[in-house]
């Protein structure tokens, strides 16, 4: 009789981290259960259409032996009652799953957050690493933070294994947000005006994000029931290098000439556009010698995860 495969839940699986995690999983040998807001009709699924503090998990936890959870509500903070929304996704949703899986006997329970708990950038500081105090910034980074706490709270009662993983912005084939819009002006040959930037930030290809997951999931500690990674790609680059090598992956003709930062800024802060200074102008470097001593390391270069998924978008 051959061997049960482990099982593990995978929410927001159909998102675009998702749809990169699943068959990285699938293909180490796990039996993946994909939870959907619609079906798709693929492999073993299920459909919750919200997740929040009511949300009933019994179905979806049976028989599962680790958690990934992905799922989140993200870049909505202009909703009409997105507070609320946020609260009921993000944290209520996130602790209610937790403790539906602790419950259900899940050994392993990974929480995918986000490197905005600590803020959006560091300029003038050393590197951000797992033990600074939390300073996040917006709804998005609040509620993260407010997850994690409640975590680790739950870790002290549970024999579940808790793992937290804090990426910077995320890239690959599907991605949304600013990488998007970076491939799009790219491709337009648009001319950019970022080229006397002079920062520092770290970038996490999909790809790298997907084999840290797998090796948590491989290898959790044996020792504490909760732990906090930074995980990025190994090179951490200015604004124009990024463009740069985006551009060289492309093939695109790159337009991009220098404004000076102090006019950028004043651009950015007349049209409300903070967010934007932060994460085109600011520094985000982090330290993440704790994920590599854990015998991870990044699968792809910079390079190889810019060309992965910009030839996956063609295709």
């Amino acid at each position: 009789m051959s061997e049960r495969k482990a099982v593990v839940l995978v929410t927001g699986a159909n998102g675009f981290v998702g749809r990169h995690v699943v068959p990285a999983l699938t293909r180490a040998g796990w039996s993946v259960r994909r939870a959907v807001r619609s079906p798709e009709g693929t492999g073993d699924e299920v459909v919750i259409e919200t997740i929040g503090p009511e949300t009933d998990w019994t179905g979806a936890l049976d028989g599962v032996d680790a958690v990934v959870h992905l799922a989140a509500r993200v870049h909505h903070k202009h909703e009409e009652h997105a507070v609320q929304l946020y609260r009921n996704v993000n944290i209520a949703g996130t602790l209610h799953l937790a403790r539906s899986a602790a419950t259900a006997g899940v050994r392993q329970f990974i929480f995918v957050s986000t490197v905005l708990v600590h803020g959006r950038s560091n300029e003038g500081r050393a590197p951000f690493s797992e033990s600074d105090i939390l300073t996040p910034r917006g709804l998005y980074g609040m509620s993260k933070a407010a997850a994690e706490e409640g975590l680790r709270t739950l870790a002290r009662d549970s024999d579940m294994k808790i793992s937290v993983i804090r990426p910077p912005l995320v890239y690959g084939a599907g991605a949304k947000g600013n990488f998007a819009l970076l491939t799009r002006a790219v491709d337009l040959g648009l001319p950019l005006p970022f080229g006397a930037i002079r920062n520092h930030r770290a970038f996490l290809a999909v790809q790298n994000l997907s084999s840290f997951i797998l090796r948590r999931l491989t290898y959790p500690d044996p020792a504490g029931n909760f732990d906090i990674f930074l995980v990025a790609d190994r090179e951490q680059v200015s604004t124009p290098e990024f463009i740069t090598r985006l551009a060289d992956a492309s093939g695109k003709r790159l337009r991009l000439f220098g404004v000076p930062t102090s006019l950028l800024t004043a651009l950015l802060n007349v049209t409300g556009r903070q967010d934007a200074h932060d994460s085109l102008i600011g520094s985000l470097e982090l330290n993440i010698s704790k994920a590599i001593a854990t015998g991870w390391q990044p699968q792809v270069s910079l390079d190889e995860g810019l060309r992965l998924a910009l030839s996956a978008q063609d295709d």
